[in-house]
């Protein structure tokens, strides 16, 4: 909920919310690094590193020592085909590619970038990459890969972040984000190229860089649509007539939706269609900064509004570079990222009946345990990760499971065949997965989620945010179940402490705590001097609320120790 102190959350962006896109494009040439200052070293989070010019933690240093750093990630690793080069509609992103291609074309590596000269989702390259290493074919151009070659990727994008910020990812070769090895390794290298100057970092000038020809296009936009197929039923959205409204948040699906309803006939209004880097046309979040999170109900005002003509049956949202989705029903608003995601599982386990019957389901432990007690009705396997979708992507890549998602409106899952479709969170599909729901189960998600409430119980859900110092979050981020006090939360006796996550054993950089009925989740945040705890209860509101203040006594205690 918006704060009392934000009254223009939900409201318009005025003139004095917008940044100024020349100050943001000329800090990120002209202002350089120290790189003996934490904030302003290369950090990769959970997705990738992010920063502004204005602040120096995302500037052309920056992103050449990081390109540096990947080009000899993957020599190491022996991939030697083409890098895939993608950009949002975020102001860095563009200069920021740029500086890519001329580190990968002084290391006499190709990079296949948007023939259509635009903008390229993240679930797009994922899927490119994912299809190419398959195929071993360049798209349209056909041409073959050397043998044995492996393609990967690098994405300009900080996804929902605010107009002023920047951001990098690396996809290796299963499409996926990198896993933390991979990242680490990045990360440190790139530090050091910092630290050395420019000497050790090979650049060549974009006049020079365009002469080398290595940089060859790639149909994103065509061979990510025509797939949709392979995943989607759209041929039961089309003959149901659902009309659905899109909202790309000025994102670089703008024109995927538009390329979607052409090729597949779908009645699709694509509601804005605006590009602008000071993204003018936003309606302030919760906290009166302009950011493109489709899970919020104040940056979604816009497409909310919409749906209260009875033009469209259902309305979704893309942020930035449509790794997430927002979606929009008349009986419901805005769908709770944890609602839809058990929907949508309890759907697709249901009505794809080429997937393995042992194929499990994927979520993050900070995820409803809505979504567990639908596995269980399922009779499937629950795979319980970290925070991180970068967890789901050799199981989704092995088939082990189906299905992956987290709790703020990050999903994939694979083809009607089993394969994987895409191994990066996908906004697209899970938006338009809402209109094959509504098609074949005529009804709404909202619709479909009362069901199972119906069935398993009302879910309390909340996360909220405690201060913490960077001390404190590193003793959070260590803890030791053994070491965590009692044996009873909100009434309930404990069922586990867990430190590690169940489905694969990592690390969860926090705490879980669960009982039969309720369970809560601190973890510290990556950006922030905060930790947050996550909670859950099926008894009611008022046990959530005794449930999160035992929480944020027990952290607290083990905090002071």
């Amino acid at each position: 909920m918006a704060d009392t102190n934000y009254p223009r959350a939900g409201k318009p962006a005025e003139a004095s919310d917008l940044c100024d896109i020349a100050a943001l494009e000329n800090a990120y040439y002209e202002l350089h690094p120290d790189p003996e200052l934490e904030a302003q070293k290369v950090t990769f989070g959970t997705s990738g590193h992010r920063g502004s010019s204005l602040n120096t933690s995302f500037n052309e240093d920056h992103i050449a020592a990081i390109t540096q750093a990947i080009v000899e990630y993957r020599s190491a690793q022996g991939i030697n085909g083409p890098v895939l080069v993608g950009r949002d509609t975020h102001a860095l992103s563009g200069p920021a590619q740029q500086t890519v291609l001329e580190v990968l074309t002084a290391n006499e590596v190709t990079a296949l970038v948007d023939s259509r000269d635009g903008y390229t989702p993240t679930p797009a390259l994922s899927h490119a990459i994912i299809q190419l290493n398959k195929a071993h074919t360049t798209g349209g151009t056909r041409e073959r890969l050397p043998e044995n070659a492996l393609v990967d990727g690098i994405i300009l994008t900080p996804s929902h972040n605010p107009p002023t910020d920047g951001g990098i990812k690396y996809n290796p070769p299963h499409g996926g984000p990198a896993d933390t090895d991979a990242t680490n390794w990045i990360a440190r290298r790139a530090n050091e190229l910092l630290g050395q100057g420019a000497k050790n970092i090979n650049r060549l000038s974009l006049h020079r860089t365009a002469a080398k020809s290595l940089i060859r296009p790639y149909d994103f936009m065509g061979n990510y649509v025509r797939d949709l197929t392979k995943v989607l039923n759209l041929e039961a959205i089309r003959e149901e007539g659902i009309k659905i409204a899109a909202d790309p948040m000025g994102g670089a699906s703008v024109k995927y939706w538009e390329e979607i309803a052409a090729v597949h006939g779908l009645d699709i209004t694509v509601v804005n269609n605006a590009v602008d880097p000071q993204f003018g046309f936003m309606t302030l979040d919760w906290d009166e900064q302009i950011r493109m999170d489709c899970s919020s109900p104040y940056a979604m005002a816009s497409l909310l509004e919409s749906m209260k003509s009875d033009k469209y049956d259902l309305a979704v949202g893309n942020d930035a570079d449509a790794d997430r989705h927002g979606i929009v029903t008349r009986d419901a608003g805005l769908m709770n990222p944890n609602h839809y995601l058990a929907a949508a599982i309890n759907f697709l386990y249901r009505v794809r009946g080429q997937w393995p019957v042992t194929a499990g389901i994927g979520k993050t432990l900070v995820s409803s345990s809505m979504i567990d007690r639908v596995a269980a009705g399922l009779g499937r396997e629950l795979y319980e990760v970290p925070v991180g979708f970068k967890w789901f992507v050799p199981d989704l890549d092995s088939g082990s499971i189906m299905f992956g998602g987290e709790e703020s409106a990050g999903a994939s899952f694979n083809t009607f065949r089993g394969n994987p479709f895409s191994t990066d969170k996908d906004g697209i599909l899970l938006a338009l997965l809402a209109g094959e729901m509504m098609a074949v189960s005529k009804r709404s998600p909202s619709e479909s989620y009362a069901r199972l409430e119906n069935r398993y119980g009302v879910s309390h859900y909340a996360r909220v945010d405690a201060v913490a110092t960077p001390e404190q979050k590193k003793i959070l981020g260590a803890l030791n179940a053994e070491n965590v006090p009692g044996d009873t939360l909100a009434g309930e006796p404990i069922t586990a402490k867990m430190t590690h996550a169940a489905g694969n054993n990592a690390p969860i950089g926090g705490l879980k705590v669960t009982t039969e009925n309720a369970w809560f989740a601190a973890r510290p945040s990556g950006t922030e001097d905060v930790y947050k705890i996550y909670a859950e209860s099926f008894v009611s509101s008022e046990h959530l609320k005794q449930v999160q203040a035992e929480a944020q006594t027990l952290v607290d205690g083990l905090l002071k120790k």
